[in-house]
């Protein structure tokens, strides 16, 4: 029998039929399921009698992970597959999921597909935080955005930024968001910045409330390597990736490139991007109609 990890932040009682479901369908194809310990432990025993606890310690080789929650999920359980190349199929059973495409009512027809291999997987890319003194020291790298901003909410912060050591721009803004391909759909889209195709090897860079009304979100390649210097009122400010984030001080040389190595994602047949952004944002329809 084959080994399938599943993966979730939270169990909430009002998900446990598709919890139910899921392992049911693995459970048709004899799967031996192994779950993390923080959803294990939140749990009712009836599920625990059909999965095994997944120690950080322990090396399970598994055909995939499905996550069971939204794309916050899956930036989790990036960080906790480190840099392992099990491929990750999302179940979304959050709210808008880009990258947890897999809709809570398709379940079975998903796991058939998975099952018969009908997929194929994708490499989405990371960017890798550079900093002195050194932050987020257990996994220094994001998967949607890294992001400086303002701690305090009555200032805007400077931002003098550099790509491969010259000289790009000095953001006056409540923050800056350089966001991957993938990221192009958080984030950085609320902020203004523009969906990006998940392979066009590029990253986002996107002010948050730029106070200078001419500066706009710019693309620039991934293999460039981007340098900021912070600067204003506050003695401390936030930086995050994804969704983890940690206070520094504008004492900090802080750079970004991109990881050396990727995440993969399933994406089943006869999905795509262009569909989920399609569905997602409701784009070809018109609501007169």
């Amino acid at each position: 029998m084959s080994n399938v990890i599943v993966f979730s932040k939270h169990h909430k009682k009002e998900n446990e039929i598709y919890v139910d479901h899921l392992f049911s369908c693995l459970e048709k194809y004899e799967y031996n399921i192994y779950i993390n310990e923080e959803f294990y432990n939140e749990l009712q025993p009836k599920f625990q009698q059909k999965v095994e606890k997944l120690l950080k310690d322990q090396d399970i080789k598994a055909k995939s992970v499905i996550t069971l929650g939204g794309d916050g999920t899956i930036l989790s359980a990036a960080k906790w597959l480190n840099k392992t190349s099990i491929p990750i199929l999302g179940i979304n059973l959050g709210r808008l999921g880009f990258l947890a495409s897999i809709e809570k009512n398709t379940i079975k027809n998903a796991i058939d597909q998975w099952h018969k291999q009908d997929y194929t997987t994708e490499d989405r890319a990371l960017l890798e935080l550079g900093s002195s003194p050194a932050l987020f020291t257990d996994f220094p790298y994001a998967l949607n955005d890294f992001t400086l901003h303002k701690k305090e909410t009555s200032s805007m912060i400077t931002i003098k930024t550099f790509i491969d050591n010259e000289y790009l721009n000095t953001y006056w803004a409540d923050g800056l968001i350089i966001s991957t391909p993938t990221g192009s759909t958080g984030y950085s889209l609320s902020c203004g910045g523009p969906i990006v195709f998940p392979n066009s090897g590029n990253f986002i860079i996107t002010p948050v409330a730029p106070h200078n009304l001419n500066v706009r979100p710019i693309v620039v390649p991934d293999n460039s390597t981007i340098r900021f210097e912070l600067d204003g009122r506050s003695s401390s400010y936030l930086c995050t990736l994804d969704s983890r984030y940690e206070t520094i001080t504008k004492d900090y040389n802080l750079t970004v490139k991109k990881a050396d190595f990727t995440i993969k994602m399933i994406v089943l047949s006869g999905e795509s991007f262009m569909k989920t952004i399609r569905e997602k944002l409701s784009w070809g329809l018109d609501r007169r109609n």
